[in-house]
């Protein structure tokens, strides 16, 4: 890497108390765009920017969409601003922009829009953000809640295809209390919505972002989504926000050639085009657009109480030849591929963000080995709190989708992730991009009659509660949906009614209140010191055991997994203190649809070394299962 990854001067500060970075000064106002209403119903403001254009006015509902009504005034700054008496609360607006040939003239969406109408209307309305929140005891207790060393389980949500009313799209007040009542019942401590930042194609799942500071109108008003983060806060459940600020689409009101020039994106579509989504690429080197993405997530997580941001594609904002042949991108001005505007911005992203909202989270998803996305930028990081190991979620699901004959051959493929376990913040992911464009359901990954299936899937989960990490899982995994998801449609909560089904998501609610009570699973996710490997070369049995330790004398918990399907008997396994090491978890246990196999609750040491250690056990590890051992003096 070059040297720009050293943070400049002015983004170096002093590590934040709780493990989060601290912020950079604010260079504007940010909060002074777009359109505000005016109390006592005497009006609205409207401000843009758009320092190339020749004339800009507010069309609306309110003047008859005619561009002589409400002409803006510029400033030196390029913002054109000005008032309308006559402009009311949720009356549709638009820009219109003369460009500066005095000849086209553009319909712009107001890109700080609070809200907007229903797709595929493209107009923007007047709104305002009045809601009374009930979450006080949430937000007091938040910091906590997020914390590195609390235990942490993601439920992945597509809000559009979760469940539906004879085929309707439920609003966000019908939804909450149904998604918080599974989402509680099972255990999950929050719920990570993929986009709901307004964007006019469904099909994009909330990808191709229009509206940066309006939730979408497909589910309610913005107040219906503060009831809606209101209620699962009392819930006891936190709600992080899936944002992009990598690209954004070439949808005619967009952000495309607002003023008649490229004035989000680079002119040069080596760098202003996104060969792989058809997108534009935001100019992450301009003041304006840094800000108007800084705000844009500091409005989710102010005026709706968002307790955190995974930020989308990371990896594409990184690379300057992300998705590029040679040849189709312009290297940066020490004659590399890092992005360096794009690196300055989430550093400064992630500095203004835990300054001004210390107790939430950011998430990157990011697919290669950059360094130091989770840590500080004093320490050259890039300020995240935490990052998706997708190389984790590549390797496992490639072992486990081999025939249990053939894993002692790829034994490596589970044991690798822990040479690098700890380098970063993780998230273990088991996300909708798995389960999509002919990958098929988790289900449908593993091989293997039915049995086998329905075992391999409950051993992949045990061993994925207890490795080091926070954990994601998309909707519908938690009951194993047999067909791949789609956005249309809903999930298929019919097979609720077989017991197989029944038996994972029991399963995975008792993984989630695993991982609550036992701090070995959660108080040291990031360091080095709460993992310990008991055996990790058995791989002719394609067996691992493990112990995941916690401070403060807290008990140790022992894992083993059986990746075949035949039992292993009188396995003996060495422990490093004696007494009863009682099973807590059988991901076989007939509760789950297993077999049954197990170890009778519980087994005591013998004073035989084993494995590196002064006492040992002689366990059953049932067929393709994880069974978890909490010792107990």
């Amino acid at each position: 890497m070059t040297e720009a990854i050293t943070p400049p001067q002015h983004l170096r500060s002093e590590h934040a108390a709780a493990g989060a970075p601290a912020a950079a000064s604010q260079p504007t106002d940010r909060r002074a765009l777009g359109a505000r209403l005016l109390p006592g119903g005497e009006g609205a403001t409207f401000s843009v920017w758009a320092p190339n254009a020749r004339a800009v006015s507010v069309v609306g509902e309110w003047n008859g969409w005619n561009p002589l009504a409400d002409a803006l005034a510029p400033s030196e700054r390029g913002v054109w601003s000005g008032r309308s008496a006559d402009a009311r609360h949720g009356q549709v607006y638009k820009y219109r922009i003369v460009t500066a040939d005095g000849h086209t003239t553009l319909d712009k969406a107001d890109p700080w829009a609070l809200y907007a109408e229903a797709p595929p209307a493209t107009g923007s309305r007047l709104w305002s953000l009045e809601h009374a929140w009930n979450d006080a005891a949430w937000m007091a207790d938040r910091a906590r809640r997020n914390g590195l060393d609390a235990p942490m389980s993601i439920y992945e949500c597509h809000v559009g295809s979760w469940l539906r009313d004879d085929g309707r799209m439920l609003g966000w007040r019908e939804l909450a209390p149904r998604l918080a009542e599974h989402v509680e019942k099972l255990g999950f401590t929050h719920v990570e919505l993929m986009p709901i930042t307004e964007h006019p194609f469904y099909g994009s799942w909330g990808y191709q972002t229009t509206g940066y500071f309006a939730p979408t109108a497909r589910f309610g008003t913005p107040q219906d989504f503060m009831a809606f983060v209101d209620h699962l806060h009392q819930r006891g459940i936190g709600v992080i926000l899936d944002w992009v600020p990598s690209h954004f689409p070439t949808d005619a009101h967009g952000l495309q050639w607002f003023d008649g020039t490229h004035l989000y994106e680079h002119e040069d579509p080596r760098q202003g085009f996104h060969p792989e989504w058809n997108s534009s690429i935001f100019n992450y080197g301009r003041d304006e657009v840094r800000e108007f993405l800084i705000g844009s997530a500091l409005h989710w997580l102010g005026a709706y109480h968002l307790d955190g941001l995974r930020v989308d594609a990371v990896a594409s904002m990184l690379y300057l030849d992300y998705a590029r042949k040679d040849g189709e991108w312009i290297p940066n001005r020490h004659g590399g591929k890092e992005n360096l505007e794009a690196i300055h911005f989430l550093r400064a992203l992630n500095e203004v963000v835990y300054r001004e909202h210390p107790d939430v989270v950011t998430i990157a998803e990011e697919s290669t080995a950059w360094p130091r996305v989770s840590r500080p930028t004093t320490m050259g990081g890039l300020g995240f709190g935490m990052k998706w190991n997708m190389g984790w979620m590549h390797d496992t699901l490639a072992y486990l989708q081999h025939e249990p004959v053939h894993r002692k051959y790829h034994q490596g493929q589970l044991t690798f992730s822990l040479v690098y376990a700890f380098d970063e913040n993780f998230v273990l992911p088991l996300s909708h991009d798995e389960v999509v464009y002919g990958k098929g359901s988790l289900l449908g990954k593993m091989p293997g009659d039915e049995w086998q299936r329905f075992a391999n899937l409950r051993a992949l989960y045990g061993y994925m509660w207890t490795h080091p990490g926070k954990k994601l899982l998309f909707m519908g995994s938690e009951f194993a949906q047999r067909r791949e998801w789609t956005h249309e449609g809903q999930l298929d909560w019919g097979l609720l009614d077989r017991a197989e089904h029944r038996g994972v998501m029991q399963l995975l609610g008792d993984l989630n209140g695993l991982l609550r009570s036992e701090p070995a699973l959660h108080r040291r996710d990031f360091d080095g010191d709460g993992f310990e490997w008991i055996d990790l070369h058995d791989a002719e049995h394609s067996v691992l055991v493990f112990l995941r330790r916690a401070p403060d004398g807290a008990a140790p918990l022992l894992v083993a997994c059986n990746f075949t399907p035949e039992p292993r008997r009188n396995r003996v396994v060495g422990v490093p203190a004696a007494g009863r090491w009682r099973e807590v978890l059988n991901t076989d246990s007939r509760h789950y649809g297993g077999a049954g196999w197990g170890n009778l609750g519980g087994v005591d040491t013998a004073p035989l070394p084993r494995d590196g250690r002064p006492h040992s056990l002689v366990l059953t590890l049932p067929p393709l299962s994880t069974i978890v051992l909490r010792h107990e003096a």
